[in-house]
């Protein structure tokens, strides 16, 4: 995948990654990774045998599944998945995922993979994430697909084209997968949604029989489930502020964000693999046009999602709270109440607001997975 054509937004190659070790480890910013990510005492090993890698595969087996573990040791009370045997190692697909976390929803999910014997997936990324040449020589070297998010309508156009092109690539005739988020950034809100124009960009590659091209991807949706929505208060704070018409995002609160979520308690999480879309985009009617066949494709992959998501306790309680019932009152106890709680204080100090309002959007973020359940369920 070394293509001319794509330099700009491909992973790097074993070669690149051999390059970039050297920078890596001499980067101050790396030392004060090292030093949260892992054991003081594993330090000397992990660069001996970073030093040593030839290839991404060994890269992420040295530095970055370690990474992930550690993580999820320190912030997680335990990851469990399901919907494993719903897809192969031979059959290569695009997981549309929801999205809930910058960094972590594809890194967990990576994990997975490799611990089910698949091979992580390439991932697609923002470039207003390559905050500097550290994120983006750890990113590139972890099989990140650089997305450009900014640009004349014609520059836009050419960058979807192109990256529509790469993952087309990657997957039909690299036979690998690729991981991308269902939407532009993340449900801030807790209501996770497709956008169209994720699957219209997927479909810029093969314009004259859209259904197919679709088909040739093998659309997997995954969904993230967390206990503790990883930088909640800061989600709501955003939600909260972009209400003003004067909002603009500061312009380091991405990497903040990065931060809260490998920082920031998050309780249980859970994973699920859903099932191939291909046989439900099959069956959608011939006579839609393009976008009415998106549109349709969309709600299938957010079925799939709301099916799939891990009610957790705290999810019940903000709904039973915002409905003033005891619908689910028994799948909750004074634990939830209190974490819930202790959640919402922390909104309320990131806003610096102490009303209504941010105890609604709060509840809302935990419990529209509720909601979207059972609008789907009946």
């Amino acid at each position: 995948m070394s293509e001319p054509g794509f330099n700009k937004i491909r992973p790097y190659n074993n070669e690149e990654i051999q390059q970039a070790i050297p920078r890596i480890i001499a980067d101050p910013q790396f030392k004060l990774l090292m030093n949260y990510l892992y054991p003081v005492e594993n330090h000397e090993s992990i660069l001996e045998n970073l030093l040593k890698v030839k290839d991404v595969s060994a890269f992420q087996q040295v530095l970055t599944l370690p990474a992930i573990e550690g993580i999820v040791a320190n912030t997680a009370e335990g990851v469990t998945s399901s919907g494993f045997e719903n897809i192969s190692k031979d059959e290569p697909h695009v997981f549309v995922a929801n999205h809930r976390d910058i960094t972590l929803d594809s890194s967990i999910l990576g994990m997975l993979l490799f611990q089910h014997g698949m091979a992580p997936s390439q991932i697609t990324w923002g470039n207003n994430l390559m905050v500097s040449q550290l994120i983006i020589d750890l990113g590139k070297c972890n099989q990140m697909i650089t997305v450009f998010r900014e640009g004349t309508p014609k520059e836009m156009l050419i960058n979807s084209q192109k990256l529509s092109a790469y993952i087309r690539k990657v997957v039909v005739d690299g036979h690998k997968t690729v991981w991308i988020a269902q939407r532009k950034g993340r449900a801030k809100d807790g209501f996770d949604q497709t956008e169209v124009g994720i699957l219209k960009m997927l479909s810029l590659s093969r314009t004259a029989d859209v259904k197919s091209g679709l088909m040739d991807l093998n659309i997997v949706p995954v969904c993230a489930s967390y206990e503790l929505e990883p930088c909640g208060g800061m989600k709501v704070r955003e939600i909260y502020q972009s209400q003003s018409e004067n909002y603009v995002k500061d312009k380091d609160e991405d990497f903040k964000s990065i931060l809260g979520g490998v920082t920031i308690p998050k309780g249980r999480i859970h994973f699920t693999i859903g099932k191939s879309i291909n046989a439900d985009i099959q069956n959608i009617d011939d006579s839609l046009n393009k976008n009415e066949l998106v549109e349709k494709v969309a709600q299938i992959i957010d079925k799939q999602v709301y099916q799939n998501y891990y009610l957790w306790p705290t999810n019940y309680l903000a709904y039973d709270l915002l409905e003033q019932s005891n619908r689910f009152a028994d799948q909750y106890d004074q634990k939830t109440k209190d974490q819930l709680d202790e959640r919402l204080e922390l909104a309320h100090q990131a806003v610096e607001a102490d009303t209504n309002d941010i105890k609604d959007l709060f509840y809302k973020m935990y419990a529209n997975p509720v909601y979207n359940k059972l609008a789907v369920e009946g």
